[in-house]
């Protein structure tokens, strides 16, 4: 029962940033938190504080606004005090451009307590990184910015 509650809410949290609210993400994680997205280009790098998640969500929907994720898979195991969370999901972006961009998102989340002490989040960043380049080419400064980490 409790992993079913779990993967409604990791379902429920995808369907809430989909709708432009990424705020409920930034509160769904613990005073003390790491957020990985792995790769070197400006949606990389590590954050820790809820000021640098919130700066780095902004970034995201600036340079992917309107982005839609389509939750394919949600894996949980352990307890409350010890859950694991593992993701596949399909983002949708109909970028300012006029292009499109779909990729897959593999999250992995740990959460103590129902706060989200950890995640870590990998997609194809050389299909991200020509999106970037696309933009940065079309204007988009921030496309090739250095990532927002703290």
């Amino acid at each position: 029962m409790y992993h079913r509650i779990v993967g409604r809410q990791v379902r429920n949290a995808f369907a809430q940033i989909s709708a432009g609210n990424w705020e409920a993400m930034v509160a769904g994680m613990a005073p003390s938190f790491t957020y990985r997205f792995y790769g070197d280009h400006a949606l990389g790098g590590e954050r820790r504080t809820h000021e640098a998640l919130r700066r780095w969500w902004e970034r995201c929907f600036r340079l992917l606004p309107g982005t839609q994720f389509e939750v394919q898979d949600v894996l949980v195991t352990g307890w409350p005090w010890n859950t694991q969370v593992a993701t596949a999901v399909t983002v949708h972006v109909n970028v300012v451009d006029g292009s499109t961009y779909e990729n897959v998102v593999h999250q992995f989340l740990r959460i103590k307590w129902g706060k989200i002490t950890d995640v870590r989040t990998l997609e194809d960043t050389a299909v991200l990184q020509r999106t970037l380049d696309r933009l940065a080419a079309a204007g988009y400064a921030e496309a090739h910015a250095e990532p927002i980490v703290g």
